[in-house]
C-alpha cells in the first residue's frame, strides 16, 4: 500500500497523556513480566470518525521490551525501546508517511486489560486512543468449505459500495477503477474462507486487496516495488512473497487466498508465494481493528488504475472447525 495519505493524517483531537521523548530515556520495564506484553488493537477517536492502528510489545534481554507498530496508514514499523513503568507504556518512533518533522509518540496507561491513552503525530496533532488484546484466532485443524459464491455479477455494483464518492464502474464484464478514488467494500463479511480474484493493472499503478478489510494483500507493479513486503503478493509491511510471479502490467493476473484464523495462504498466477503463515495484524489502511469479527473484501481503489473480474469466494462451514 502506497501513500498519497498525508490528507487522512490531518486530524486533530483533543489532548492527554503524552510525554516527552526524552521521558524514554531508561525504556527499562519496572515488571518482572510487563503485562502490556503481546499484541494490541488500537483504535483511535477523532471528530471526523475512529481509525484503527496496532501495537506488539515483546521483551527483549535483560528487562527491556522493544514492539512494532502500525499506524493509521503505512507498513509495520520497529519500536527500538519501549518504556513501561506504574502503568504507564510509552515509546517515540521516527515519521513513516505522517506529515511532519517530528517523532510520533505514544503513551497509555494499562487499565485492567485495557490501554488507554492519546498519539502524538509529527506535525503536533493528537488523538486519543484505546487498545484491547488482540485475540489470538488459532484454530484446530482446516474446516470443510462450502459452495463457491460469486460476489462480482459482471453486469453492476450490486452488492458492493465505494468508502466515498464512487468513481467505480462496470463494463464488459470488469469492475474498473479508472482514477484514483474511493475504496470499494462487499456488502457480505467474511471469517474463514478461500478467495479468487483476478485483476488487472497498467504499468506503475498500484491496488491490494483487504482480507476481512484489516490484512492487504498487495497488488502493484512489483519493478517500482521498494522492500520485499511490498512485492505483489506479499501481506503489505509483514510477509513477504517467496518469489515475484508477477506477470507485467496489462495482463490478467490472479490472487488464490486461503485465510483461516490468523493463518494465510496466497497463491499468485498459480504459484505459492505465502504458505500457511500467521497475519500478526491489521495493515495500514485497514477499515478497522476488531480482528475477532468477520469481515468483507476491500479493493482498493485510492492509489490507481485497477480493474478486477471473476471474483468468488467460498466459506468454511460451520462446526468443520473450531476456534479457541
Amino acid at each position: 500500500m502506497f501513500r498519497r495519505l498525508a490528507a487522512l493524517l490531518v486530524i486533530v483531537a483533543g489532548s492527554g497523556l503524552v510525554g516527552g521523548a526524552g521521558s524514554l530515556a531508561a525504556g527499562r520495564t519496572t515488571d518482572a513480566v510487563a503485562p502490556i506484553v503481546g499484541r494490541w488493537d488500537i483504535t483511535l477517536t477523532a471528530p471526523n470518525g475512529r481509525f484503527p492502528s496496532w501495537l506488539e510489545v515483546t521483551p527483549s534481554g535483560n528487562g527491556y521490551l522493544v514492539g512494532s507498530f502500525v499506524g493509521i496508514v503505512g507498513s509495520a514499523r520497529p519500536i527500538s525501546r519501549v518504556a513501561f513503568a506504574d502503568n504507564v507504556l510509552r515509546f517515540a518512533i521516527p515519521p513513516q508517511w505522517e506529515s511532519g518533522t517530528g517523532d510520533l509518540t505514544v503513551e497509555g496507561r494499562l487499565q485492567g486489560d485495557t490501554l488507554v491513552g492519546t498519539m502524538t503525530f509529527p506535525d503536533g496533532s493528537h488523538m486519543d486512543w484505546t487498545a484491547k488484546r488482540a485475540p489470538s484466532l488459532q484454530r484446530s485443524g482446516m474446516p470443510k468449505w462450502g459452495p463457491w459464491r460469486t460476489l462480482f455479477n459482471g453486469r453492476d455494483l450490486t452488492g458492493w459500495h465505494a468508502t466515498g464518492v464512487n468513481q467505480w464502474r462496470v463494463a464488459n464484464g470488469v469492475l474498473q477503477n479508472p482514477q484514483s478514488g474511493a475504496n470499494i467494500v462487499s456488502d457480505s463479511t467474511f471469517g474463514d474462507y478461500q478467495l479468487h480474484i483476478e485483476f488487472r493493472f497498467p504499468k506503475g499503478s498500484n491496488s491490494g486487496v483487504y482480507q476481512r478489510g484489516r490484512y492487504e494483500v498487495q497488488i502493484v507493479d512489483s519493478v517500482t516495488a521498494d522492500t520485499p513486503d511490498d512485492l505483489l503478493g506479499s501481506v503489505y509491511g509483514f510477509l513477504p512473497p517467496s518469489g515475484v510471479m508477477a506477470k507485467g502490467p496489462n495482463e490478467w493476473q490472479s490472487f488464490d487466498v486461503t485465510l483461516v484464523g490468523r493463518m494465510i495462504t496466497v497463491v499468485v498466477n498459480g504459484k505459492t508465494v505465502i504458505c500457511d503463515r500467521e497475519i500478526p495484524g491489521i495493515t495500514g489502511g485497514a477499515l478497522d481493528s476488531d480482528e475477532g469479527a468477520p469481515g468483507p473484501l476491500l479493493l482498493q481503489g485510492d492509489h490507481g488504475p485497477i480493474e478486477y473480474r471473476n471474483i468468488r469466494v467460498r466459506r468454511a462451514i460451520a462446526g468443520t472447525r473450531s476456534a479457541h
